[in-house]
């Protein structure tokens, strides 16, 4: 707990930096507008700026973490490298065959997902292994260094080797990747079983595929800002966030860099359960609205629910990630009209230039933030605690004119675009909790993020929930959450066989080979192995089915006995899921997974400095039941534990405004966290 820590979370809009400094529990903030251009030069300024406003000395910091959403951005944009495939003679084309389905069966002029590599750049290699790991065609080594000299003739900057069954014999893949690193040494190059080692062609591909198209992109800025760290005098290598909630140095994610795809928005989940686990909350609902898009999450019994694969670009990568659901719904989110003349908001967004109409940086279409300025939601005069001057005659502007196309007054039309991106975020939240058999009424919905304590009592109120959560530093708490992560690692591999005692040998290799794995990156990763936990998980499915379900092992090895309580446990567990089992039907492993986790010790979270109480200020604010009230305007410094008041009001602070609705009350806990209580909740 020594020195002090520094936590980045780079979003679309903003890049926020806490720095803590553990043994004293103090806590400094800063948030500056993201460099879109060039974001890792925008961290640097950031920890400049923070480090001086702190008096901090940067040889002091002896902890620094990132979470960033550069490789999201990259798929989304279609901004990876240009990437080339080596794979086995035949199967170029099983990246556009994929499963054989229409992206939409209902929409003929949905445009297919362009592939990370072009046909032209897909080649074939001689070799062949079958589906137990028997080699059927030796690899000739002649054709993997024609395929390299193409390659390189085309321009390629990375490329990605995927060859049939090699998840069950990596042997002709890693010689392949010799041959490629020798001959062209400036490559960057990776394999399918060092990226995904399990079955499914079309996933394996995919992932391989989309690893290595961002691996040039992820190096170039990890290495510039790990080199500008270095020249600001931090001398402990930096960490970076990964989807699955750990933080891993920056080496790690140069060679997984699809590992980070909810980087940032992770930092966010971990605070929110470590948070909720602090104060009793263990059942939460993530609500992290920014300013380009909204991240949600389900928390169930202090757990962040997980995913094994997520859809990128149009191509399922196969990752352990947290269930993160992301929509283009932020306080930057441009409200426009369709040819039918309906009113949308989103997903396009204003970003941190020019940014909405309101900054005054030469934005000029209307957005939710000018909606919010002109609903009297937002400060009409300065955000960031003053450092941000607000325009709210161009905001106005921008909304009038989005009005007089619709016909209607512009404060309808700000209603209207506020109400439009409720909705959308409401669809969020039932993707995440009623599509996954959980009734949000059981959860309470954590706010925050720039932008979500100003909605998110309203999407609570549209969805029945009866409980709000609003941290002591929403705008900030992805940041505080990346100081609370630990290290963390993920393995898996495929053992498809049928789940009986016969097969117990070999399931043990497959095990043993986990261990290998896991071992090694914690070498890598300089990470205490006597500290570190394992938690084994395999995935389980009746024979003949497509889909598995993931149960937890005790341990890393299985009996004859422990084969018996593990298919015992599959049929409940498909009983749960499915409403019936099969009893008389063989179960069948799939994958083997393990977990590695080491703890790091956790700061405690900040607390705002509580003032003495002022007399509030007051300014209209517009409701959807009453239209215009006068509300009080508190400034959240001054609001002191165990202090209650009704809505309507309004709490500023430099990170985020908080909306408290004329039907709700707000009370502050003994940490400063505000609890915003709906309906019954209140009594």
């Amino acid at each position: 707990m020594a020195g002090y820590w520094i936590g980045i979370d780079t979003g679309g809009t903003f890049t926020d930096l806490v720095l803590a400094e553990p043994s004293a529990g103090r806590w400094e903030y800063h948030k500056v507008p993201t460099r879109t251009a060039d974001p890792a030069a925008g961290i640097h300024d950031g920890i400049r700026e923070l480090l001086a406003l702190s008096g901090v000395a940067a040889a002091d910091v002896a902890f620094l973490v990132l979470g960033t959403t550069l490789a999201t951005n990259a798929v989304l944009e279609g901004k990876w490298a240009k990437t080339g495939l080596l794979t086995t003679a035949g199967f170029r084309d099983v990246i556009e065959l994929a499963r054989q389905r229409r992206p939409d069966y209902f929409n003929l002029d949905k445009v297919k997902p362009v592939p990370p590599a072009s046909r032209d750049c897909r080649l074939e290699v001689a070799e062949r292994v079958d589906v137990e790991g028997r080699v059927v065609v030796p690899l000739d080594e002649s054709t993997v260094h024609a395929a390299v000299a193409a390659l390189k003739a085309a321009g390629v900057q990375s490329v990605a080797i995927c060859f049939l069954h090699s998840y069950q014999n990596p042997a002709h893949e890693a010689r392949a990747r010799e041959i490629v690193e020798a001959a062209w040494p400036g490559a960057a190059v990776c394999a399918s079983y060092e990226v995904l080692a399990e079955f499914r062609e079309f996933e394996r591909c995919a992932s391989t595929l989309v690893n290595a198209s961002l691996m040039p992109i992820m190096a170039s800025y990890l290495d510039r800002f790990e080199a500008g760290v270095r020249e600001l005098g931090v001398p402990r290598t930096p960490r970076v966030m990964q989807s699955n909630g750990g933080a891993v140095t920056p080496a790690a994610v140069k060679r997984l860099p699809i590992n980070t795809f909810f980087s940032g928005p992770a930092g966010g989940v971990i605070g929110s359960a470590r948070l909720g686990s602090r104060i009793g909350l263990p059942n939460l609902i993530t609500f992290d609205m920014g300013g380009t898009s909204t991240d949600v999450c389900l928390i169930k019994d202090g757990e962040p629910a997980k995913k094994s694969q997520r859809e990128m670009g149009g191509y399922p990568v196969r990752t352990r990630t947290l269930d993160i659901h992301t929509i283009g719904a932020g306080g930057g989110s441009i409200a426009w009209i369709d040819a039918g003349g309906l009113l949308k908001v989103g997903p396009r967004s204003a970003g941190a230039y020019p940014g909405p109409a309101a900054y005054g940086r030469g934005g000029t279409e209307p957005t939710v933030t000018d909606a919010n300025v002109v609903l009297g939601r937002l400060s009409p005069e300065s955000l960031l605690g003053g450092r941000m001057k607000m325009h709210p005659d161009k905001a106005r502007e921008a909304v009038e004119a989005l009005a007089r196309k619709l016909g209607v007054d512009p404060v309808q039309a700000a209603a209207g675009v506020v109400e439009i991106v409720n909705v959308n975020m409401m669809g969020a939240v039932r993707v995440i909790s009623i599509e996954q058999g959980e009734d949000p009424r059981d959860f309470a919905l954590v706010a925050f993020g720039g932008a979500g304590p100003l909605h998110a009592v309203e999407v609570a109120m549209a969805m029945g929930m009866r409980h709000v959560l609003v941290p002591a530093r929403p705008g900030l708490l992805s940041a505080e959450g990346l100081l609370q992560a630990d290290q963390r690692g993920d393995f898996s591999l495929t053992r498809l066989v049928v789940l009986a005692p016969a097969q117990l040998p070999a399931i043990d290799a497959g095990f043993a080979e986990l261990r290998r794995r896991g071992e090694a990156w914690l070498a890598e990763e300089r990470a205490d192995a006597g500290a570190s936990v394992s938690e084994w998980s395999a995935d389980l499915r009746y024979v003949g089915q497509s889909f598995e379900l993931v149960l937890p092992l005790s341990g890393g090895s299985l009996d004859e006995a422990s084969v018996a309580a593990l298919v015992e446990a599959f049929h409940q567990r498909h009983r749960e899921y499915y409403g019936y089992d099969i009893r008389d039907q063989a179960v069948e492993l799939v994958n083997l997974r393990l977990a590695l986790t080491v703890p790091r010790p956790r700061p405690s979270f900040s607390k705002v400095a509580a003032a003495p109480v002022g007399k509030p200020g007051s300014r209209e604010v517009w409701f959807p039941a009453g239209g215009y009230v006068r509300s009080p305007v508190y400034d959240r410094s001054q609001l002191v534990p165990g202090m209650a008041f009704d809505g309507p009001a309004i709490v500023e602070q430099m990170d985020a405004t908080t909306v408290v609705p004329p039907s709700a009350r707000c009370r502050i806990d003994d940490a400063g966290n505000l609890h915003i209580l709906l309906g019954e909740a209140q009594s």
